[in-house]
């Protein structure tokens, strides 16, 4: 299976069009949106671009493919525009025998400082903090693909998980780091 993560979207238009490009050029089975998807929320600038009605769109012509969790700046009223359900405080998603468990990374117990239980050789995705990670602690990987639209480290990104391995990426889709079960 291979799985596009994104982050923290924040509503802007060009940040999503380079995204669906990726996602074009990528050609996931599927794509995991890790919440923070139409609204920059009270402590960010207006991300560059800012057009949530448009991103509704361009997210809702891939709404098949999509599994979605509720970031701390997404509301009741997203569900009501989005074609995909993303209300979810966490999603699981089962890929080549690894559970992924999937939240932004905002909520007590569903944090990378305080995962929740999970069986070995699992996968941690969470968004909220703009800055990637990908790193294994105790056999469990946490994975942050950073933002797509406001990233508060060098670039804007995404991630890819495929046949058991995890790519960080830039928008233009250059490799930033790789890793994977050992």
């Amino acid at each position: 299976m291979k799985l596009l993560i994104a982050s923290d979207l924040h509503g802007s238009a060009p940040a999503v069009r380079a995204l669906a490009a990726r996602i074009e050029a990528e050609a996931p089975d599927r794509i995991a949106l890790l919440g923070d998807l139409l609204y920059h929320g009270p402590r960010n600038d207006l991300p560059a671009g800012y057009a949530p009605k448009e991103v509704v769109g361009l997210l809702n012509d891939l709404a098949d493919r999509i599994v979605a969790v509720r970031g701390n700046c997404d509301a009741e009223v997203d569900q009501m525009v989005l074609g995909f359900p993303c209300m979810a405080d966490y999603a699981l998603v089962e890929a080549d025998g690894h559970l992924l468990y999937l939240t932004h990374g905002h909520l007590p117990g569903k944090t990378p400082a305080d995962p929740p239980a999970l069986p070995p050789r699992s996968a941690f995705l969470s968004g909220h903090t703009h800055v990637k990670t990908l790193e294994e602690r105790n056999g469990l990987l946490l994975v942050n693909p950073g933002s797509t639209s406001i990233p508060k480290d060098d670039s804007a990104s995404y991630a890819v998980y495929d046949d058991g391995r995890f790519s960080l990426k830039t928008l233009d889709g250059r490799t930033l780091s790789e890793n994977g079960w050992s």
